[in-house]
């Protein structure tokens, strides 16, 4: 993943964030929970590093 790439997943999560803050509390809770796991399985099939 280059620059650029990682600046756009930066900019699509604060976008995320902002759209899950104007929520009522209930639904913010549930819309938090959920980007947490779609951020927990991203970060389980990223690549591994090997060199530990």
């Amino acid at each position: 993943m280059d620059a650029a790439d990682r600046e756009e997943r930066r900019e699509d999560l604060l976008s995320t964030l902002e759209v899950i803050e104007g929520q009522p509390l209930a639904e913010r809770a549930a819309a938090y929970a959920a980007l947490h796991d779609e951020l927990a399985r991203r970060l389980e099939s990223g690549p591994r590093d090997t060199h530990t």
